[in-house]
């Protein structure tokens, strides 16, 4: 199929694109990489009667790290991430994660921010940005706002973020040498996961200080384990630890059944891929 009818602005700057977005008041969508939004109009599951175009304005396309964050723009591809920005641990992860994200061209073309607009419950990005406390920052002609993570992804394909606004910013949080890790299922390279998982811990003495667990694929949006975490902290960073809070998230997620994968398999997935990513981000942090 092809996409319903459309107007196409390219406009100049944000302030321009931001206007075009209030005047079509809902009608019009922004257009960064395309890699979500093309399909979905070729299918006419989205049917925008404006596609606001942003790959003309300059300025929006930085990685930059200061102030103990690191910043991701509008315009920032999934493989700008590849090559990480600092030694930092946030950095590091970013880049690990980027290469499993869809297919090259996929990640040629598209934005961590169109990722996170799309909200794709078994996107990585998603589930990064939950797992580190992301700030997602958004304009629009009424101002600006700063959007936590655990507050912008309100249910499958559904985000926080209004019809005029823009993703300008995405901001997460320097790690420092905590200790992370990543493990992912998909039915075969490139597909979004099954169920994915991300972990980012510091140990004190070989007692965790702190512990991190994000889990995707496993409900309608990315979750924090958080009694899988609780479960952690202050404790001795042992297999046995490690077994119980796996089991932990496992028990507190509520995935669904689809055509390839059951309910069950998902849970089974949560509890072993949580494991890994654990003990992935405790020895890296040992």
């Amino acid at each position: 199929m092809k996409p319903s009818p459309f107007d196409y602005l390219a406009p100049g700057d944000l302030d321009e694109a931001l206007g075009a977005l209030a005047e079509h008041e809902g009608e019009a969508k922004v257009l960064a990489g395309g890699q979500s939004l093309v399909p979905a109009m070729n299918f006419r599951l989205a049917t925008p009667s404006v596609l606001v175009d942003l790959n003309r304005i300059e300025g929006l396309a930085e990685v930059r790290v200061g102030d103990g964050e690191l910043v991701i723009q509008s315009l920032v591809r999934h493989r700008d991430l590849e090559i990480p920005a600092t030694e930092d641990a946030t950095a590091l992860l970013l880049a690990r994660v980027s290469r499993l994200v869809g297919h090259l061209p996929i990640r040629v073309r598209g934005t961590v921010a169109g990722s996170l607009a799309h909200a794709d419950p078994a996107a990585e990005w998603c589930m990064l940005a939950v797992a580190l406390d992301a700030t997602i920052v958004a304009r629009s002609v009424r101002g600006t706002r700063r959007i936590a993570a655990n507050e912008f992804f309100e249910g499958l394909f559904t985000t926080a973020l209004a019809e005029d606004e823009i993703i300008t910013e995405v901001r997460l949080p320097l790690l420092g040498n905590a200790g992370t890790g990543f493990r992912e299922k998909s039915q075969t390279a490139g597909d979004f996961a099954t169920v994915a998982t991300i972990a980012a811990c510091t140990l004190d003495d070989g007692i965790v200080a702190d512990a991190r667990l994000a889990i995707a694929g496993a409900g309608a949006t990315p979750v924090r384990a958080n009694r899988a975490e609780s479960l952690l902290v202050a404790r001795e960073a042992t297999p046995d630890a490690i077994a119980v809070a796996s089991r932990a998230a496992a028990e507190d997620v509520e995935p669904s059944s689809d055509a390839s994968t059951s309910a069950d398999y998902r849970r089974h997935l949560v509890e072993v891929l949580a494991r890994r990513a654990l003990d992935d981000a405790l020895e890296a942090a040992s």
